[in-house]
């Protein structure tokens, strides 16, 4: 029997924002709620592929390359998550999303977490597998000796010199370490977003998230200095991910001043549940967004 990922109509366009084109995929009916999908490193909107076509019978689903990587580019990225977020919130209102479900991954966590504090339209957000610069447990976080490439990655021009032409292996590396699930991502995946950081400028818009950590330090303890948020957020990582326990996170973002946490934890998945257990992660995203919307939580309160 075909998978219903191999069967699913995914439609691919260019959007340009502010100047920049992001490569966009798209699926689902067109009046359907919004789902909006923001990858992490080293990812491209591939890493969504087993989500997609599930989420795609009630959601009018959009997964994108993050700017510089992939499709999106070639050209100057910014490596500031607030400033993604904006380029984010500028393609969902051109693809005319409505009650919009951003969930990002990794660093696309980091960049849904950004959008969360900015866009109040926002009806709800999941943040996947990251901590969050600036907010509780990040500094005991990045001192993990795991975590050794976050600051190999911030080191100008360096990474690079040693990834190019090497994307492949590099990127494998971090797969199979962080995975619970042998042989997720599959290859096909693997060569994909091994494709999408191929060019010089691709490796340094996906490096330069990682430069970027100071300022969006700055960015998230100013911003949990101001109002708190009312959006619904769920908190969901995989059950045999690295880390802290869940509830350090949960209480570090509500400490910043996100109201409405839930958490939830996909039992068995490691850093990739969305790939590793793509059934069961979907339920957990889609549970959460049935019960926000049956609280009566409106789009943007």
């Amino acid at each position: 029997m075909e998978k219903a990922k191999d069967v699913i109509n995914l439609q691919h366009s260019q959007v340009t924002i502010a100047g920049a084109s992001i490569h966009t995929v798209t699926a689902g009916p067109p009046d359907a709620p919004g789902l909006l999908l923001l990858h992490g490193w080293p990812e491209s909107w591939a890493t969504w592929r087993e989500i997609i076509p599930l989420a795609a019978a009630t959601h009018r689903v959009a997964a994108i390359d993050l700017p510089g990587v992939g499709g999106s580019g070639p050209g100057a990225a910014p490596g500031s998550k607030r400033a993604i977020a904006a380029l984010v919130h500028g393609l969902a209102d051109a693809l005319g999303l409505t009650d919009v479900t951003l969930v990002g991954h990794d660093i696309g966590g980091m960049v849904a977490y950004a959008y969360l504090r900015d866009f109040p339209d926002l009806a709800r957000a999941v943040i996947m597998d990251v901590p969050i610069p600036g907010v509780d447990p990040w500094d005991d976080f990045i001192r993990a000796p795991f975590l050794w490439h976050f600051a190999l990655h911030a080191v100008p021009a360096l990474p690079e010199q040693l990834v190019s032409g090497q994307q492949e292996p590099y990127f494998g590396y971090f797969y199979d370490l962080l995975s619970a699930t042998p042989g997720v991502p599959e290859a096909k995946v693997r060569s994909e977003q091994a494709a999408a950081y191929a060019t010089p400028s691709a490796l340094t818009a996906g490096f330069g998230w990682y430069r970027a950590f100071g300022r969006d330090v700055e960015d998230n303890l100013a911003a949990a200095a101001g109002p708190p948020v009312r959006t619904p957020l769920l908190y969901l990582r995989g059950g045999a991910e690295r880390g802290s326990p869940i509830d350090a996170y949960l209480q570090g973002l509500r400490r910043a001043g996100v109201l409405d946490v839930t958490p939830a934890v996909v039992s068995g998945a490691g850093h990739f549940p969305h790939e590793e257990a793509a059934a069961a992660t979907w339920r957990a995203i889609s549970g959460f967004i049935s019960s926000a919307t049956s609280t009566g939580q409106p789009a943007g309160a």
